[in-house]
């Protein structure tokens, strides 16, 4: 079969393109991945005892674009679920991100008076960045955000990083900020929920299309070559005169030309019990104590109902490039000197006319689900429709 497209990888990036390439454009599309399975790390499965489980972490489904809702309710419906994550202080389960209610729960002997003076310097619903607040002139202030950094914040950051907050980019520490609300919704995002019958079935209705042939279990290397030199891409041996959509870890795509580019991974461990609850929230977040960072009950999630029920705990670790089966690369780290080397492959990256790099790997950006779906959305529209091929 003649291919119009290349894709490598079959992540959320990769199979938003996939469709949009087969039913938009009408074009031929080879989807390539290395694992044995679609989704990428948004994968789910039902385990042996038939729990709903999300093998590379939980996804929740959060977006404020009405377009990016409407697109893939074409391909499931939903469940709503607003998520909730608590974190374990000492003995006591507090609404993360901190908020009033966490305030009361940590500080009561001095709860109204930390209230009162963050109210007086801050907005209703305002998420504060932690180390914004840290800089407050007001000592009840400080003495919040001097708690809320050194239980919540500063050791959760060193397990789930391996850095100090101070060493990351302002990007990390905004998004464990201190919501001057008593909402205890993670996300406050107006569409919010979870594909009722998991992503991988939503995902396997995105790749219906006759158009779209998918190969599973290839490493791209076996099948794709590159010539930098020409900038050019072949295919069995022969050259691809098509577009190819890149997915994966730009540094991988440039053979590491200029070192690799770090990234966090996770390892997960997942357990069944014979009763119908584990814990009382769907996720508790463990800063302080433990090496995992979070425990993930899944029935929370899906709704489902059984005698039993199956947890999963996270552990961080750093992603090593030279030991592929060892661990898979989760999160690019947000560092000016990471993000200096990235510009260094972007500039490479953008001498290949024919190959777009799309997604958290192929751009090293921390992206949510939507984010990503919106940009190969715009992709579409922007760059290929109106193309001939």
């Amino acid at each position: 079969m003649a291919y119009d497209f290349i894709i490598v990888g079959a992540g959320i990036a990769g199979i938003t393109m996939a469709e949009q390439i087969a039913n938009m454009l009408n074009k031929k599309v080879l989807l390539i991945d290395k694992r044995d399975h679609i989704g990428g790390n948004c994968h789910d499965y039902y385990n042996d005892d038939g729990i709903l489980v999300h093998k590379y972490g939980p996804h929740i489904f959060h977006t404020n674009s009405t377009r990016v809702y409407n697109y893939l309710s074409l391909y499931t419906t939903w469940i709503s679920y607003n998520h909730k994550v608590l974190g374990k202080i000492g003995d006591i389960l507090v609404p993360i991100p901190f908020n009033l209610i966490s305030i009361d729960k940590c500080l009561p002997d001095i709860s109204n008076h930390v209230k009162s003076a963050i109210l007086d310097e801050y907005e209703v619903n305002q998420k504060v960045p932690i180390l914004e607040m840290k800089k407050s002139d007001n000592p009840s202030i400080a003495k919040l955000a001097h708690y809320v950094y050194e239980n919540v914040f500063l050791h959760y950051t060193e397990k789930m990083w391996g850095l100090k907050p101070e060493q990351l980019d302002e990007s990390v520490t905004a998004r464990v900020p201190v919501h001057i609300s008593y909402d205890c919704r993670y996300f406050q995002d107006t569409y919010q929920g979870i594909p009722r019958d998991g992503y991988t079935k939503m995902f396997a209705n995105m790749l219906s299309n006759h158009n779209i042939n998918i190969l599973l279990n290839k490493d791209y290397h076996e099948i794709l070559s590159i010539d930098y030199e020409e900038k050019k891409v072949y295919l069995y041996d022969e050259e691809f005169t098509g577009e190819v959509i890149f997915t994966g870890m730009i540094d991988e795509f440039f053979d590491y030309r200029y070192g690799p580019l770090p990234y966090r991974a996770m390892v997960f461990m997942d357990e069944t019990s014979d009763k119908e609850r584990f814990q009382e929230n769907a996720t508790i977040n463990y800063p302080n104590d433990y090496h995992f960072t979070r425990i993930t009950e899944y029935k929370y999630l899906t709704g489902q109902v059984s005698d039993k029920t199956t947890v999963q705990f996270e552990f961080p670790e750093q992603y090593d490039y030279r030991d592929k089966d060892a661990n898979i690369p989760s999160y690019p780290i947000p560092q000016k000197k990471n993000e200096e080397l990235y510009n260094r492959y972007k500039l490479l990256a953008d001498e290949f006319e024919h190959v777009t790099f799309l997604g958290r790997l192929a751009e090293y950006k921390y992206m949510n689900m939507d984010v990503v779906v919106e940009k190969a959305l715009n992709l579409i529209s922007d760059k290929f429709m109106g193309e001939e091929f």
